[in-house]
C-alpha cells in the first residue's frame, strides 16, 4: 500500500512538471506598436529635429522683458489668452517711482508759482520806474538820477530772477515728465497682437530686465513669453551639417512632419533658411548623437490640423526631400 502511494505521488510529480514546463515555455505573443515609427517618405529624404513655434514673419516667439526692475504686484493675463497690442501683461512694485513722480511734480509746481511770483515782482518794479521817470521828466528835482538808477537795477535783478525761475521751472518738468515715463514702464504691456504662451513670473516674486529667476531650471527665463495666433504654425528644422549639401533648392524642397507617439504626419510649406550654423541644442536622445555638431535652421510652415493638439515647444520629427 505504501509503495503505491509513493509511486502514485511520483507520478503526480512529473505530470505537474511537464504542465509546468509546457506553460512556462509558452511565449507571450508581442503586443502590437501603439504607434508606427516614423519612416523616410522619400527616396533621398533627409532628417532634422524640429520644433513647432508660432508663426512670425522673422524670427521666434517674442520674449518680453520688463525695463525696470522690481516685485511683481499683478499678474494681467492667463496663459493660451489671446491679447491686443497695448494690454497690460503685468504690473511691478512702483511705490518709490511714484512717490519720485510726486516729489517732482510738487518741484515743478512749486517752480510754477515762484514765476508767477518773480512776474508780479517785476510788473510792479517796472510801473515804479514808469512812474518814476514819468515824473523825472516832468521835474527833474522830484526824483533824483541816483532813484532811477536804482529802480532800474531792481527791474533788471527781477528779470534775472523771472529768468531763472523760468529755468527751473523747465528742468523740474522736464524731469517730472522723464519720472512719468519712467513710472508707465512699471506695467509691462503687449507690444503687439498675439497669444499669451508662457508666464514665468508669479505675484510677489522679483523681475528685472534680465528676466525672471525660475526655480526648477535654475536660470533666467523671461516673464513673458507670446506669440501669434492663427491658423498656422512654424516648425524651426535643424539639419545637421553634413547633411546641409544635401538640402534641395527652396523651389523644389518638400517636408513632412511626423508626431512623436503618434501616427500623425502632416506636409510641411517651405517659408526660409536662416543662414547661419549654429550649434546643436535640441536633442533627439539618440545614443549616437553627438552634442558638438553645428546646424543649420531651416524654417516650414504648416497649417493647425483641427483634430491634433500641437503646442509651441513641441519636438518632432522631419523629414526633408524634394520632388520626385
Amino acid at each position: 500500500m505504501r509503495n503505491r502511494l509513493l509511486i502514485a505521488i511520483a507520478i503526480i510529480g512529473i505530470l505537474g512538471g511537464f504542465i509546468s514546463a509546457h506553460f512556462y515555455g509558452l511565449k507571450n505573443k508581442p503586443q502590437p506598436p501603439a504607434f508606427n515609427p516614423a519612416s523616410n517618405p522619400y527616396a533621398k529624404g533627409i532628417y532634422a529635429n524640429g520644433i513647432v513655434e508660432s508663426s512670425q514673419e522673422s524670427g521666434e516667439n517674442i520674449n518680453i522683458y520688463p525695463e525696470v526692475s522690481g516685485a511683481v504686484t499683478r499678474i494681467a493675463v492667463a496663459e493660451g489668452q489671446h491679447v491686443q497690442a497695448g494690454t497690460p501683461l503685468l504690473s511691478i512694485d512702483d511705490s518709490l517711482q511714484r512717490a519720485t513722480v510726486e516729489q517732482q511734480k510738487a518741484q515743478a509746481d512749486a517752480a510754477f508759482a515762484q514765476i508767477a511770483l518773480a512776474k508780479a515782482n517785476l510788473k510792479s518794479l517796472m510801473d515804479t520806474l514808469e512812474k518814476q521817470e514819468k515824473s523825472h521828466r516832468m521835474d527833474a528835482r522830484s526824483v533824483s538820477l541816483d532813484v532811477l538808477d536804482s529802480a532800474r537795477n531792481s527791474v533788471e535783478v527781477a528779470k534775472a530772477s523771472l529768468a531763472v525761475a523760468e529755468k527751473q521751472y523747465q528742468a523740474a518738468l522736464k524731469s517730472h515728465q522723464a519720472s512719468s515715463v519712467l513710472l508707465s514702464k512699471y506695467v509691462v504691456k503687449a507690444p503687439s497682437a498675439g497669444t499669451v504662451l508662457a508666464v514665468n513670473a508669479a505675484a510677489g516674486g522679483y523681475v528685472s530686465s534680465q528676466g525672471a529667476y525660475d526655480s526648477y531650471t535654475g536660470n533666467l527665463m523671461p516673464p513673458v513669453v507670446m506669440g501669434s495666433a492663427g491658423d498656422t504654425a512654424d516648425v524651426r528644422c535643424y539639419v545637421d551639417e553634413i547633411l546641409v549639401g544635401r538640402l534641395p533648392a527652396p523651389s523644389r524642397m518638400h517636408a513632412r512632419m511626423f508626431i512623436r507617439g503618434s501616427d500623425i504626419n502632416i506636409p510641411l510649406e517651405y517659408v526660409r533658411v536662416q543662414p547661419y550654423v549654429t550649434p546643436k541644442i535640441e536633442l533627439s536622445n539618440q545614443r549616437t548623437e553627438r552634442v558638438d555638431v553645428r546646424v543649420l535652421p531651416v524654417i516650414f510652415r504648416f497649417k493647425r490640423p483641427r483634430d491634433v493638439a500641437l503646442y509651441p515647444g513641441q519636438l518632432v520629427d522631419v523629414y526633408i526631400g524634394e520632388d520626385r
